[in-house]
């Protein structure tokens, strides 16, 4: 029996971010895919979820649930830079029903005998990242769910995990630092900190300083170095990142530090109660320690700035939707003559 109630309410705990433009929001020499032609194996599905599953299985098959929309450049960037790769390609093929799902699609989608178009499936799921890939087991249920683009490297290690290919008590982070650590500079970036170890994150925030902002990283990790020696020292994000208390925390650290409760924890331990599943992730926290937002995925200069904009100014507060938020951002930018490159 496929457990289908599982499969809402697991899906229900992760949160993303959209990281698309509508057409025409590209400039050129990043050309707007529109509607990006899907590699011809993906399953031909009448979207009833549960028949899928059964179908693969029979198979010999697992289920991969693709949420994508139309003008997404990531989306592009996986079929281009991944599914490109004949090794990649054909171990998807073999072993996954890849079910594409518009997020702003009116398809009917039916689940335990329940029907909803594509978005408002997307929609319970809270899929705001494109790519999104929700990777399902024999019986219907979640594996993994990968926010956002992988790249080829991760993104085949990430299939792998998903097939059961790894230690049933690790975590995808862990599985990931064992298999296919990344050459990388090998270290923690900590310039940008304004509080600094030992972290006391149930003390008042820096003065003029509203949000704190938590960036979780790992030494081997090429995404963290590009973000600190290229993204983070560019004027604009300089301009935005000082508006907020900022610690830079080692995944699999065992410093100690003090969470917002007041608890004393391991760094190690503190990111897997938060959940951190991709380095560098960026976790936001009003002054009460809320979590407010997260960056899970990667991204480029624009979607980093925008995201800490988005807390920042405050518009998390009025539109609930990332990806919403940055397709008025970048309006708004162009309109004062600003070129926005969101690849660059």
């Amino acid at each position: 029996m496929i457990s289908r109630i599982t499969l809402f309410l697991m899906c229900a705990l992760f949160i993303g971010q959209a990281n698309a433009l509508r057409e025409g929001d590209l400039e050129a020499g990043m050309v707007n895919p529109g509607y990006h032609e899907q590699p011809e194996w993906f399953k031909n599905s009448f979207l009833d979820i549960d028949d899928d599953v059964i179908d693969a299985k029979k198979n010999g098959k697992r289920v991969v649930l693709f949420f994508y929309q139309d003008g997404c450049p990531y989306c592009k960037k996986l079929f281009e830079d991944n599914l490109s790769q004949h090794a990649i390609a054909e171990k998807m093929r073999k072993n996954f029903d890849v079910v594409a799902i518009n997020i702003w699609g009116d398809r009917e989608v039916t689940v335990a005998g329940k029907t909803s178009s594509e978005k408002k499936f997307a929609g319970q799921l809270k899929v705001m990242y494109t790519p999104t890939l929700l990777f399902l087991n024999e019986e219907g249920q979640p594996a993994l769910r990968a926010n956002g683009y992988y790249p080829p490297e991760k993104f085949n290690v990430a299939m792998d995990y998903a097939l059961g290919k790894q230690d049933k008590k690790e975590s995808f982070s862990e599985y990931l630092a064992r298999i296919s650590p990344r050459p990388a500079s090998g270290k923690i970036h900590r310039e940008v900190e304004t509080s600094s170890a030992p972290y006391y994150l149930d003390k008042p925030l820096k003065a003029g300083r509203d949000y704190r902002l938590i960036m979780f990283e790992q030494k081997q990790c090429q995404p963290c170095d590009e973000l600190h020696k290229d993204i983070l020292q560019r004027e604009d994000s300089k301009k935005l990142i000082q508006k907020f208390d900022v610690s830079v925390l080692d995944i699999w650290s065992d410093e100690k530090l003090v969470n917002s409760d007041g608890k004393a924890v391991k760094a190690r331990d503190f990111a897997k109660q938060m959940n951190i599943q991709y380095a560098p992730s960026m976790v936001f926290f009003d002054k009460s320690g809320k979590q407010l937002f997260r960056t899970e995925a990667y991204l480029k200069a624009f979607h980093i700035q925008s995201a800490m904009d988005y807390v920042a100014s405050g518009a998390y507060l009025k539109q609930p939707n990332f990806q919403r938020y940055i397709e008025a951002r970048a309006d708004a930018l162009r309109a004062k003559g600003v070129v926005v490159d969101i690849m660059n």
